[in-house]
């Protein structure tokens, strides 16, 4: 597994009158295994953090660091889970989840194999032949979970991956995925929106501010593990925590309106 780290990590979007700070700064320590959740405003930058962890994004300036080591470009050691499913519509559910492994060069009895074993972890036995159209969105989106587990990353990273899925299968997700990490122990980090999703799946929550995201706070999450979404939401601890993120996000929006 990896430790991940972000230091003094600033983005500027375009250059002169045009140039939009999206983050300003940001140092962050992940440790190995770790469950870490990113909330924030809308437009804060919590989507730009996450892909320059992933090397999709280079940042302006500061530095990745996976297990003390500078990130340069994506990676094998990290698989990224997308908000818009992102499959390829021509691909069956076994192919797309053989995508990274193709890329990887593993020959196709290989291939098959661990793709096999990812869609019996996400709960899709008798849908490999299936092709993405045919699928719910919550089955899509286990295709893309397994997708970003196939190829073995140390770290797992998810934007909003429950956000586009009704209220119902949202809930049935997150309960999968504590499951499967629980199975796995990648260290993971998470975008949402959402304070109680960030609660009930997460170690500990980092709190950005408004554009340009800066780490405002950070969290722990004074839950015992395993957890079960129903109790969780009935303890003092989660409702404390609700209140203590929902003020923090409500003064800095508060703070921002004043300054424009």
């Amino acid at each position: 597994m990896a430790s991940l780290q972000a230091n003094n990590v600033s983005k500027i979007y375009n250059s002169g009158k045009d140039a939009v700070k999206a983050l300003d700064d940001v140092s962050l320590t992940i440790g190995d295994q770790e469950f870490v959740s990113i909330v924030g405003p809308s437009g804060c930058g919590k989507t730009t953090l996450l892909r320059i962890l992933d090397g999709l994004v280079e940042p302006t300036s500061g530095e990745i660091l996976i297990d003390g080591s500078p990130v340069v470009g994506s990676g094998q050691d990290r698989g990224m889970v997308f908000q818009s499913f992102n499959l390829f519509p021509w691909r069956t559910v076994q192919e797309n989840i053989e995508f990274g492994l193709e890329a990887r060069g593993d020959d196709k009895s290989e291939r098959a194999e661990i793709a096999k074993q990812h869609i019996e972890m996400v709960g899709l036995e008798g849908f490999g032949d299936a092709y993405p159209h045919e699928l719910s969105g919550g089955m899509q989106q286990r295709v893309g979970l397994a997708r970003a587990l196939a190829i073995d990353p140390e770290i797992l990273l998810m934007d909003e991956p429950f956000g586009a899925l009704d209220a119902q299968t949202r809930e049935i997700m997150q309960t999968e995925l504590l499951k499967i990490w629980g199975e796995n122990q990648k260290t993971a980090v998470f975008v949402t929106h959402d304070i109680d999703e960030a609660i009930y799946l997460s170690d500990r929550i980092i709190v950005l501010t408004d554009r340009p995201g800066q780490i405002n706070r950070i969290e722990d999450v004074p839950i015992e593990r395993p957890r079960y979404n129903k109790d969780v939401h009935a303890m003092d601890a989660f409702n404390e925590l609700h209140d203590i993120i929902w003020d923090t996000l409500m003064v800095d929006t508060e703070q921002m309106e004043v300054t424009v």
